[in-house]
């Protein structure tokens, strides 16, 4: 029971002092609940900020799914950063946090919409919560950028 006990103390610790913090909004007195915002640098796109907002319960054996993502340009975004992207349908993962003891993790995806030209950023757990897995989803267009690449022209009419 001690270990267990000590786990949780140091887990509560350790998720207090995320260097990504940005904001704490306390939800109550009677509460070990809070809304933490946390800021996330795209690691290749670095052009790109996003804030995430998630719900963490300190000392408490699990956190609630739900989050809350916002994404922009925030610098220069080239061709040479979009050239480097994982491109597939699924995207890659570029953020990822422990919710729980109980192996939940919220994980922000990238995914890049070619025929759009824009990326697209999606905030999930990996849990199962009352029949849902919440997520949440923030675009970045690339239109003004140096890495925006213009359709190509279809030479063909659209038939009724």
């Amino acid at each position: 029971m001690n270990k267990l006990l000590a786990v949780l103390i140091c887990t509560g610790l350790l998720s207090a002092c995320d260097s990504n913090e940005v904001g704490d909004v306390s939800l109550g007195v009677f509460t070990t609940k809070d809304i933490k915002l946390d800021f996330l640098n795209d690691p290749i796109v670095t052009g790109v900020t996003c804030h995430v907002a998630s719900i963490e319960a300190d000392l408490d054996f699990s956190d609630p799914s739900d989050s809350s993502i916002s994404c922009r340009q925030t610098g220069e975004i080239t061709a040479a950063m979009i050239a480097q992207i994982d491109k597939s349908k699924s995207g890659e993962v570029v953020f990822k946090k422990s919710k729980s003891i109980f192996f939940k993790n919220m994980k922000v995806r990238r995914i890049f919409d070619a025929d759009n030209q824009t990326l697209m950023y999606v905030s999930y757990s990996t849990k199962e919560t009352a029949g849902s897995y919440k997520h949440s989803l923030s675009t970045v267009p690339l239109w003004g950028t140096q890495a925006y690449q213009a359709p190509a022209i279809s030479n063909t009419k659209p038939t009724n």
